[in-house]
């Protein structure tokens, strides 16, 4: 270390401060990084490695980028999963004496990053903390971009809180969490953690957690004298996992983060719970395959106009609600937009013209807000007015109120606009940023220094006409200042009183006393003219940050109008009704749709279908019918209707009343997880077991083809019992779909169970799927037909025919068992042991597995003991 020459002991002394970090070091007009931190970066960055000197026998490994493009850099280094913390210089070079004194001024992490180049418009990016032990976890997390901080915990057996965790994380989707050692040393949940959300992950000690400390760390930030203030008072789990939160934001961003003003507490028991299976199967926010929108629910609902609305109704769709005053207030206000065009698309209009207010309020608390921020806010504000006007102007109580609560801002707007230029530059320390007339002191330096250029445009002519150099001009650059510039062919007339300054290829710079001091008193005042502009610019920025409170709430408002807009625009563009809810478990829809694959086919050809569920003679429907026919999209549909009825939307059906539900489950398709070592079987088993374990009779359950993953008769039986098991103990609503048509026999064995297919109909050897739900059950899959689809080869199919017509000959699965003898019977056979003997000569042996003999022989037992009582 003592090796090192004093600029690189500077660097090391801050790198040891932040070994997890890379440091971008500043040097004059570059972030320089070094050693492994350069090694890293020319790689992830495809920027050149360097050398440079540092003091040792070899050069230090460096490379750097220019300071104005650092953003962009350092974007991509987080969007790899690094932190990147930035060493600024805290005083002027040119003023230094010694070493220019830096530190880090902000840390940069997936979970903090607030650059709009890195952040998507319409999605949070939360950063999220855990506390966990063996009684509880406590869960809260923040989007440093928008302000918005949120908190829950559940006291509860550990199990429950796993999957209270994973829970939360597939909702949230944090790109960073911080957690304490106790989760890390879950192996299990950690593997889930990783492989379903991989997260940035940090830890933090939690060994002395002090509740005074912790308390005031909290009450400091959101200014409150005491938690009872706040929706946490009491709540040890959110408090702990909030206040290492907060000491995360601290030590990261620097900063007061003023933005980040208020928690709120939400019980998840309040809202729909969608496991992450649900949500992927049923592709509400992307598509499985893609991992695209296009394709996805959102693609089709989501038509907001600004990005608060966009990031609103994602929140929405990621918590459905359970209250159907709550659901109805906002069914209310979309079935106005609705039945009013004119207005909606007067709303529409005004709302494409603003900006990401929750945004730019974060750079503003930062203080990373330039001019061009402040025209974009006020050009937002200058649209509230109008908005409501529009509010006010209408016949609905919910939409005046919103209206009459809408702060236009007028005092932020009127301020803006009178200091800031219309078309500032992006830098705020270069000028052109203050209007003339704001401030008169400014308006005095100024003004001496364009009158200070006008007696240089003076000098210029009075110079010409007294040394006849007709092509003489004064220049200026930074490094020279300002000269006369006189070329070659007119050296000769370059008077005595002129002093050269520089030699040029083709001409000579001159000076004289006279230019020299009124350069220093032009450039005296244009520096002071940028100094002044940079601090009256500061001083209006912090004006404003002293409002960003008012500023939250009015985003807020115009996101909630945004996103119940949206929903009434996209029902009128394809053709969804309002819902009717009921609390007696009933969803009943006449004439369904899916809202995404009805848009992938073309005339209008898809087929809708009706549902009817309850909680009593029609609470479980077992489906049947061939591949590609539309089961998996009927049962898609029905959760799909419910959910957005649920969000507050109208929903794809001619009719729909439906029956609020806690929870949606589905456990569709056939996947693995390799990377935890299960089979697609063994993933099968785990999400089925999930579904029965946490459904209650108010949830909605899908499930899809269970049992496929393994033999016939094994995957048969479990399918089967799973059916009983929910028809008896957990009595919720659910579509079974299956190729197990032996399940059909459930309908005459369970209340509750009924049967339904898909039709299709055989012209030849083909099939055409007519996709229409009825009732009834079919006992056949046509797979061979569905093959011939799909081109396999033709000598494969009639083999396959073949083989299908052997086995369905010979190979008889009767889970209702031989017949029981009738009393008829009884009396014809009189005891003889012919019926015996012809039973056990029909049993086809090689065929006949050890449970199908069983059940033979348990039946031949009871046959034989019916007999003896008969007689």
């Amino acid at each position: 270390m003592d090796n090192l020459t004093p600029m690189m002991q500077q660097y090391m002394k801050i790198k040891s401060q932040y070994k997890d970090a890379i440091i971008f070091f500043r040097l004059g007009d570059f972030f320089e990084m070094f050693f492994d931190d350069a090694i890293t970066a020319s790689k992830e960055l495809e920027i050149t490695l360097t050398q440079r000197d540092c003091g040792l026998d070899e050069k230090a490994p460096m490379c750097g980028v220019p300071h104005h493009v650092a953003e962009s850099y350092i974007s991509k280094l987080v969007n790899k999963g690094y932190k990147v913390a930035i060493c600024d210089q805290l005083e002027d070079p040119a003023l230094a004496k010694g070493i220019v004194k830096r530190d880090v001024v902000k840390v940069v992490t997936p979970g903090t990053i607030t650059d709009s180049i890195s952040l998507d418009d319409k999605t949070n990016n939360f950063l999220l903390s855990i506390y966990l032990d063996k009684f509880g976890v406590g869960i809260s997390y923040v989007d440093n971009s928008t302000g918005e901080m949120y908190t829950t915990e559940l006291l509860d057996e550990e199990d429950k809180c796993f999957s209270f965790i994973i829970d939360e994380l597939g909702k949230t989707l944090p790109s960073e969490i911080l957690c304490n050692d106790y989760l890390l040393q879950n192996n299990k949940l950690l593997r889930v953690i990783k492989t379903k959300i991989n997260p940035f992950i940090n830890t933090y000690d939690d060994k002395e957690l002090i509740e005074d400390e912790i308390k005031g760390a909290i009450a400091k930030q959101f200014k409150v004298n005491n938690l009872k203030r706040l929706d946490i008072d009491g709540k040890i789990y959110s408090i702990i996992a909030t206040s290492k939160l907060i000491d995360y934001l601290h030590s990261t961003q620097k900063n007061t983060l003023d933005h980040i003003n208020n928690i709120s507490f939400y019980n998840p028991k309040k809202y729909m719970i969608m496991d992450m299976n649900t949500r992927a199967n049923l592709e509400i926010l992307e598509t499985i395959k893609s991992r695209d929108k296009k394709g996805a629910l959102i693609g089709i609902i989501d038509k907001t106009k600004t990005a608060m609305g966009g990031r609103l109704l994602k929140k929405w769709l990621e918590q459905p609600l359970l209250d159907k005053r709550s659901i109805n207030y906002r069914l209310n206000i979309v079935d106005y937009f609705y039945n009013n065009s004119m207005f909606l698309d007067d709303i529409r209009r005004i709302l494409n013209n603003i900006y990401d207010i929750e945004r730019l309020t974060s750079k503003i608390s930062n203080g990373n807000c330039n001019g061009r921020d402040l025209i974009s806010l006020k050009n937002s504000i200058n649209n509230l007015p109008n908005i409501k006007k529009l509010l006010d102007s209408t016949d609905n109580g919910d939409l005046r109120k919103i209206g009459n609560e809408i702060d236009d801002l007028k005092d932020i707007y009127t301020l803006i606009d009178k200091s800031i230029l219309d078309d500032p530059p992006i830098s705020v320390k270069e000028g052109a940023l203050i209007k003339n007339g704001f401030n008169t002191k400014l308006d005095e330096i100024r003004e001496s220094s364009l009158k200070g250029k006008e007696w240089l445009s003076g000098l210029e002519s009075d110079e010409k006409n007294k040394t006849g150099i007709k092509n003489l001009k004064i220049g200026y650059n930074r490094i020279t200042g300002y000269y006369f510039e006189v070329t070659k062919s007119n050296l000769s007339l370059v008077p005595d009183y002129y002093i050269r300054k520089q030699t040029l290829a083709n001409s000579e710079r001159y000076y004289t006393e006279e230019l020299k001091n009124m350069e220093s008193k032009i450039l005296g005042a244009e520096e002071k003219s940028l100094r002044m502009e940079y601090e009256i610019f500061q001083d209006i920025r912090n004006s404003v940050k002293n409002e960003i409170v008012r500023i939250q709430n009015v985003s807020k408002q115009i996101a909630v109008i945004d996103v119940l807009s949206n929903f009434a625009l996209v029902s009128k563009n394809h053709n969804f009704t309002r819902p009717e809810l009921n609390s007696k478990g009933i969803i009943q829809i006449e004439g369904g749709r899916h809202p995404v694959v009805e848009t992938t086919i073309d005339n209008n050809l898809f087929v809708p279908n009706d549902t009817y569920l309850d909680t009593s003679k029609n609470m479980i429907q077992i489906i049947t019918g061939p591949n590609m026919a539309g089961k998996s999209t009927y049962m898609r549909q029905v959760a799909i209707i419910t959910l957005l009825a649920q969000i507050g939307s109208f929903v794809p059906a001619e009719y729909s009343n439906i029956g609020i539900v806690d929870r949606i489950f589905t456990r569709i398709g056939a996947s693995d997880n390799l990377s935890q070592g299960e089979s697609t079987f063994m993933v099968e088993m785990n999400e089925v077991s999930n579904i029965i374990k946490s459904a209650t009779n108010n949830s909605l359950i899908i499930l899809d083809e269970v049992g496929r993953g393994t033999s016939t008769y094994d995957g048969l039986s479990i399918a089967w019992a799973v059916v009983e098991y929910i028809a008896e103990k957990v009595k919720a609503k659910t579509l079974f779909a299956t190729h197990y048509h032996e399940l059909t026999q459930l309908q005459e064995k369970l209340d509750g169970v009924i049967n339904l297919t898909i039709t299709a109909e055989e012209r030849g050897n083909d099939i055409v799927f007519l996709r229409k739900i009825v009732k009834g059950s079919t006992n056949r899959s046509y797979g061979i037909q569905v093959a011939r689809l799909a081109g396999i080869h033709e000598d494969i199919i009639n083999r396959a025919t073949e083989v299908l017509s052997s086995i369905e000959g010979s190979h008889v699965l009767n889970l209702n068992s031989s017949p029981k003898v009738n009393e008829k019977q009884l009396n014809l056979m009189d005891y003889k042991k012919d019926y015996f003997i012809d039973r056990i000569k029909n049993i086809d042996i090689d065929s006949t597995t050890p449970k199908e003999a069983l059940s033979i022989l348990y039946n031949l037992v009871e046959d034989a003991n019916s007999l003896k009582e008969r007689a």
